[in-house]
């Protein structure tokens, strides 16, 4: 069966509050949150801003103790108790998965918080990475009321599946400033 995956997905921030916004997939529009600065285009590690411009989605990841697996077009990997992203602008694996445990700065995937229970990557400072540049961009799932994020997009548990259906291989996301 073929599917129609949308071309775009564009994140706009809300006028009232930087710190929140809307993503529009298609006929899809979801309230989300943004990183806890707004957005930036000249994002850094750790200032908390989601960065502004047009990114490739990379592969999806998500906990299948927590729910089935996911519907989508992109890469799917389901991920474990082991998993982390290291943010180490001194590790040769910045910006990228790592096992754990991990002796450098390093977030957890497997999360008590369940944000990311889904996780889309964001190819935020990716190619090539640049040390410093921002890591750990990613699409998860958002806490409750849509408080920021470190720098991420985060929707709505329950319309995530939704949005992943909709995500292909040729999906890019916008976040517009």
């Amino acid at each position: 069966m073929k599917r129609n995956y949308v071309d775009l997905i564009r994140v706009h921030r809300s006028p009232l509050d930087h710190r929140r916004g809307r993503l529009q997939a298609g006929n899809l529009v979801l309230p989300c949150a943004l990183g806890r600065s707004g957005t930036r285009p000249a994002k850094r590690e750790g200032d908390g801003a989601s960065p502004v411009g047009r990114f490739r989605l990379i592969q999806a990841f998500y906990r299948g103790d927590h729910g089935p697996r996911p519907r989508t077009g992109l890469p799917l990997r389901r991920i474990g108790p082991n998993d982390g992203w290291s943010d180490d602008v001194r590790d040769r694996r910045y910006n990228r998965l790592v096992p754990l445990p991990c002796p450098t700065s390093h977030e957890t995937m497997w999360r008590d918080d369940h944000l990311y229970d889904v996780v889309i990557d964001i190819a935020w400072n990716r190619g090539p990475i640049v040390k410093g540049r921002g890591s750990a961009i990613f699409l998860h799932l958002a806490r409750p009321g849509f408080t920021p994020t470190e720098g991420c997009v985060a929707v709505d548990r329950s319309k995530v599946r939704r949005l992943m259906e909709r995500i292909g291989p040729r999906t890019r996301i916008e976040i517009v400033g």
